[in-house]
């Protein structure tokens, strides 16, 4: 997110599956935006390889701080996780709730029998 982009109120923002869908909303909004002035934009504007490239760049940011025991870092790094996930979900035509039907679908399914119907 640029400088002059304004960034969802915390104070209106209760956390759950609906913050991210507001994050998603506020990505899609973003997506005709001018390059110059949005990250969200440019990132988009980028394309596919590159929105993954960062998503992966996230992905270990993430782990780093978690070996590293960095709490704080950990969370931060996680929003900005989600946030490259959710660009990436809206340039491939992913809404979220087809995610939250997928996790919906596996809640009474054991990791292992999921991951086995996968593999086949």
């Amino acid at each position: 997110m640029s400088k002059t982009e304004k960034p969802l109120s915390t104070a209106t923002v209760t956390p759950s599956r609906h913050t991210l869908e507001k994050v998603y909303t506020l990505i899609k909004s973003r997506k005709q935006g001018d390059s110059q002035r949005s990250y969200t934009a440019r990132l988009l504007e980028s394309g596919r390889p590159r929105i993954s490239k960062k998503l992966g760049e996230e992905a270990v940011e993430v782990v780093v701080a978690a070996l590293a025991e960095d709490k704080r870092a950990l969370v931060a790094e996680s929003g900005d996780l989600l946030y490259h996930l959710l660009v990436l979900w809206l340039d491939a035509g992913i809404k979220p709730e087809q995610v939250w039907t997928e996790l919906e679908r596996r809640l009474d399914v054991s990791g292992i029998d999921e991951k086995n119907s996968r593999l086949g």
